[in-house]
This record gives C-alpha cells, structure tokens and sequence, in this order.
C-alpha cells in the first residue's frame, strides 16, 4: 500500500476524478460500507420511531380503561341503615390490661378559674 492511499481524503460526490482500475475496488468497497452504514441507521431510527408509538398506544389503552372503569364505578353511596349515633372510642390498651381504665369524663381536681366577665369573683360583687 503506498503512502499516498494512507492519507487521501474521501472523495465527495461532485468531485470526479479520474480512476484507475485499483481506484475502482476501493470505492466500490468504500459505497458498500457507506451503504450498509445507512441502512443500519435507517433501521435503528425506525425501530425507535416504533417503539415510541408503541409506547403511546399502551398509554392511550390504559388512560381510556381507567376512564371507562371510573365511569362504571358507583359514587359514593348514601348509606342504606340510619345510624344510631357515636360509636364508643375503644382504647385497646386498656382492653388488653396494659394501661389502667380512665374515665370517659375527666374529673376536676381544681376549682374553675374566676372569670371576671361571670361576675363570679371578689370585683363583680353586686349589691
């Protein structure tokens, strides 16, 4: 191989010079490699391009399904039974024994403060 094939620049397609037979095989080999490098592009352009509408169909599907069952869900039902008031608060703690059992009411253990808007303490005396 000589020197000057190392270093020669690829030719463009408006440049037409003239070729010799080893010329020739070289860029017969060169438009093959060109070729085959696009078409190996092209496909993994197209493979992308499918998987992306792909992608979008599946995503379509399921937003219409969760729309579809969102329709045919009931509302929120009004309940059937009358309810017969608060329900006690359990505490399962002292159920099981672990805490001892307190009151439902708190019982004071000091006397109300005086308020003076009640007229209650010593200054709202009247007579």
């Amino acid at each position: 191989m000589a020197t000057r094939d190392l270093i020669k620049l690829p030719k463009l397609r408006g440049d037409e010079p003239e070729t010799d037979a080893s010329d020739g095989d070289a860029a017969d080999a060169l438009t093959a490699a060109n070729r085959k490098q696009t078409v190996q592009r092209l496909q993994v352009g197209l493979s992308g391009l499918a998987a992306m509408v792909l992608l979008v169909g599946l995503a379509n599907i399921i937003q219409d399904r969760a729309r579809v069952t969102e329709e045919r869900s009931v509302p929120e039902a009004a309940p059937t039974v009358q309810p017969s008031g608060p329900t006690p608060l359990s505490d399962p703690l002292a159920d099981a024994g672990v805490v001892p059992d307190l009151p439902a009411e708190p019982t004071p253990t000091q006397k109300p403060a005086i308020v003076p808007e009640q007229g209650n303490g010593p200054a709202g005396k009247s007579s």
